[in-house]
């Protein structure tokens, strides 16, 4: 009798990087990804031991292709923007995992090379070395927070989205002055969460690596 085929690790995660292009992460499984690949979990869990180090591993593998060929260049400030928007590139093509690096982190290798590249750049910055790991956490908040919030955008149906637009059209401009006059004051101005994303992004790193240079020496 021929036994079942053992899958490599690449090829799990291959697969499994695949199935979340479909999916979300809430929904996969790992019974699921077992039967894409016609075996079954026990199998798999000889290679992780539960769904989310399976996750992390596909997620930190986008971590790793965001920093393929990275070369520094430029000021601490470039390097910074740079990795930020390798980042923002690279879980845009699988946004069903910018939630799950963001609440979990991966710890493999991508991310380390992450880690790395941006508490360089800060310590390059003048910043004092006491000062470089609470800035680097916050800079970390703060990408994880607007991928994953980006992402989870582009996860939306096109009639969903339309739908929440709808929604948020009449909620904005129909806003009753007396009760709302701020925002009845700014309707015609006030942009949904999901315009204008890019220029957002960019503005708002901008502003937070202004501070960060405000506080060197």
């Amino acid at each position: 009798m021929t036994g079942r085929r053992r899958w490599s690790t690449d090829e799990i995660l291959d697969t499994a990087a695949q199935l979340l292009r479909t999916g979300d992460a809430e929904s996969f499984s790992v019974r699921k990804l077992a039967s894409v690949l016609g075996t079954d979990s026990s199998s798999l869990y000889r290679h992780f031991r539960n769904k989310t180090e399976l996750l992390r591993a596909v997620a930190d593998r986008i971590l790793l292709a965001a920093m393929d060929d990275y070369r520094p260049e430029g000021d601490w400030k470039q390097r910074i923007t740079a990795v930020a928007l390798r980042l923002r590139a690279a879980f845009g093509e699988q946004p069903q995992l910018a939630a799950v690096w963001g609440r979990f982190g991966s710890g493999g290798t991508g991310s380390r090379l992450v880690m790395e590249e941006l508490l360089q750049a800060l310590r390059v910055s003048g910043l004092p070395d006491t000062e470089v790991p609470v800035r680097y956490h916050r800079l970390a908040i703060l990408l994880a927070a607007l991928i994953a919030a980006e992402s989870g955008i582009s996860t939306v149906a096109p009639a969903e989205y339309e739908q929440g637009m709808e929604q948020f059209r009449v909620a904005v401009l129909g806003a009753d002055p007396e009760h709302f006059p701020a925002l009845a004051h700014f309707a015609r101005d006030i942009r949904p969460l999901g315009a204008e994303r890019t220029a957002a992004f960019e503005q708002i790193l901008a502003a937070q690596l202004s501070h960060i240079e405000a506080q060197i020496p």
